[in-house]
């Protein structure tokens, strides 16, 4: 037998008068807000206890620490505002630049913008090889 329905403390109530007047904070609804997530390293929200001198444990969540930073392409000549976190402005500078981090970074970690970013790097590489004659 098909469902069309869900049971509410109100009784039975029809699917279409519950997606006629969605909850605000669904999901779906929610796509705009920015995630707390690095674009670069893919560090995410943690969560763990807060532990009390008793012992009593209680839930908390651990933020990433994220800074809006602006980052220069030397390939491209851009530069893009990313939301990344410190450590990875520290391996960003550690590596030598945005350029070589995303060299080297895989493409699982990366946000889709970065990835973005890192695409149109290779692209701009790749022209810049084929203008350049071959010396001999």
């Amino acid at each position: 037998m098909l469902d069309c329905g869900i049971n509410s403390k109100y009784g039975r109530r029809p699917l279409s008068r519950i997606w006629a007047n969605p909850d605000p904070f669904h999901p779906n609804l929610l796509d705009h807000e920015m995630p707390r997530v690095c674009e670069l390293t893919n560090k995410k929200v943690m969560t763990g206890n807060n532990v009390s001198h008793a012992n009593n444990k209680t839930k908390r969540r651990f933020l990433p620490n994220l800074n809006a930073a602006s980052l220069m392409s030397d390939t491209l000549g851009k530069t893009f505002q990313l939301r990344v976190s410190a450590s990875a402005l520290r391996t960003v500078d550690h590596r030598g630049g945005l350029d070589k981090f995303l060299d080297s970074a895989s493409d699982s970690e990366l946000s889709p913008r970065a990835l973005k970013i890192k695409k149109a790097i290779a692209k701009a590489r790749s022209e810049a090889k084929l203008e350049t004659p071959a010396e001999s």
